[in-house]
């Protein structure tokens, strides 16, 4: 007996949704009551490389790609009016943008909540090499979330030229736009109040229109941001944020010269990247008499500036994980005397490489007192002067300060390469740490390292086994390996754990 046909519609709909439409649409053999079943499911999933396999070089004849365009036709007439939930359709092999609206439109009058789109056009098929949506989906009363992915250029509608202020999506929860560049002739501050209630908004790509941004809602609570600054890669001079609610920010972009308001008191976890130029991290890096004589010949030079991302940091003070990234750090630099204390945060994230530095680590380090683990992507970065007691690239007086008073128990380490700076740096945590429980040190497989070298490999032992430890958890895949290291008791017999890891360090095959 067949179980499965005896299930109810509802059920049967929520099994296909899980296959694509082309699949789902096979089920129509099964038997009479699957018939007609697929027609009315309410979920459409629709994959242009499913039917056309372009990797077969498929999607390149006229006659392929028309069949493709017969099918959803089809699919979609079958359904008629009957109401549909998520509709999600991808179409990267030369379907025209026209039609592609169509079934757009099509899914709008149903009443779809949920629509999925990942589009990528020629430049023949488009205007003014951009892909302009169709107007219904501006003023969609039942839209809840909406996903665009293009290859190409995603411009937000506009009407005879100039924006049209009064479109609205009043359902609208969840917006994420991810193309090669989002263009929107709307100011974000005009932009954003048009979705009374999202509660999450993610713009890739985006480029501001006016040198001061201000990014207001009282509804948000996950907001990520990844900005290419304004018109021709220039720092805006200032970006606020009026975002009372919100919990999570990822926040890329060149940084602003100000930051005059950041209202982010209920914010849990954030993500900063503020990318600075070369040419920036070398002003930023010269003495404060050269700056200040800077300042007086040229007071519109945005470096001058930079200082004030003190103001983003004490807006997001009360954060319980922060993650940093290196260029974010160099700027963190002309702060460190301001910085603010996150007493909240229990997790932190920072990242190294070379031609960047850590001038802000001792700092930050000791303004976070509850700090309980850290991950650090890249031990390597460059030595300068103001590194501080955070590693031992230059002798200090006050070594290991800012590291003794820091409460951390778990570190972790990825992306190591296996140099020797590497392993001093490693030694000076295991020195100064005073609470560190747990070490963890990852190998990437896509890294260059020396982890072969049985020199190397010896120090890697020797070192770690001085250091009281409980065990070593060695874990290996394909693409990456483990060494996790356990501090515990005084006096307790590590041959065996020593043993384990010589072993590993010569025959691991990464």
């Amino acid at each position: 007996m067949d179980r499965v046909s005896k299930l109810p519609d509802e059920l049967l709909y929520q099994i296909m949704s899980f296959l694509p439409t082309k699949d789902a649409a096979v089920t129509s053999v099964l038997s009479k009551r699957w018939l007609n079943l697929w027609k009315f499911n309410p979920n459409l999933e629709i994959d242009d490389s499913v039917f056309l396999h372009p990797e077969d070089g498929k999607g390149e004849r006229a006659e392929i790609r028309q069949s493709f365009v017969d099918f959803v036709d089809r699919v979609l007439a079958r359904q008629g009016d009957s109401p549909i939930k998520n509709f999600s359709l991808k179409c990267i092999t030369g379907v025209h943008p026209d039609i592609v609206n169509r079934w757009i439109c099509n899914v709008l009058k149903r009443g779809v909540s949920d629509l999925d789109l990942f589009t990528d056009f020629s430049d023949e098929d488009t205007e003014e090499d951009s892909y302009h949506l169709p107007e219904e989906l501006f003023f969609s009363r039942t839209l809840v979330k909406l996903k665009l992915t293009s290859e190409h250029c995603v411009d937000w509608w506009c009407l005879g030229g100039t924006m049209s202020y009064s479109f609205s999506l009043p359902m609208l929860k969840s917006l994420n736009i991810d193309s090669e560049l989002f263009l929107c002739s709307d100011d974000i501050e005009e932009f954003i109040p048009s979705f009374p209630v999202l509660e999450e908004l993610r713009m890739a790509n985006m480029e501001w229109n006016k040198m001061d941004v201000t990014v207001s809602s009282a509804s948000l609570r996950k907001l990520n941001l990844h900005g290419n600054g304004c018109e021709g890669s220039v720092n805006p001079r200032s970006v606020s944020f009026d975002t009372p609610n919100l919990l999570f920010l990822n926040y890329f972009d060149l940084v602003a010269e100000d930051y005059p308001v950041v209202n982010m008191k209920k914010l849990v976890e954030a993500v900063i990247n503020l990318t600075v130029t070369d040419d920036q991290v070398k002003r930023l890096r010269e003495p404060n008499n050269d700056l200040l004589k800077e300042e007086e010949d040229d007071e519109d030079d945005a470096v001058l500036h930079f200082g004030n991302v003190v103001k983003l940091m004490n807006g997001i003070q009360n954060v319980q994980r922060l993650h940093l990234c290196v260029d974010t750090l160099e700027v963190l630099a002309l702060c460190c005397e301001s910085m603010p204390v996150f007493n909240n945060v229990k997790f932190l994230g920072v990242a190294g490489r070379e031609g960047r530095g850590w001038q802000a680590m001792p700092a930050l380090l000791r303004n976070c007192p509850r700090l309980e683990t850290i991950i650090v992507r890249g031990l390597l970065h460059d030595v300068t002067e103001k590194c501080g007691d955070a590693c031992p690239c230059i002798s200090s007086e006050d070594k290991g300060l800012s590291l003794k008073s820091c409460p951390v128990n778990r570190l972790e380490i990825q992306g190591f390469r296996g140099t020797m700076r590497e392993m001093a740096i490693i030694k000076h945590f295991l020195d100064y740490f005073p609470s560190l429980k747990r070490f963890d040190v990852f190998v990437e497989d896509n890294e260059p390292t020396q982890l072969r070298n049985n020199d190397l490999s010896n120090c890697v032992t020797e070192m770690f086994a001085l250091y009281k430890t409980s065990c070593f958890l060695v874990a290996m895949s394909s693409s990456w390996l483990v060494i996790s290291w356990r501090r515990s008791g005084k006096n307790k017999d590590i041959s065996e754990e020593r043993n384990l890891l010589r072993s590993f360090a010569f025959e691991c095959k990464t």
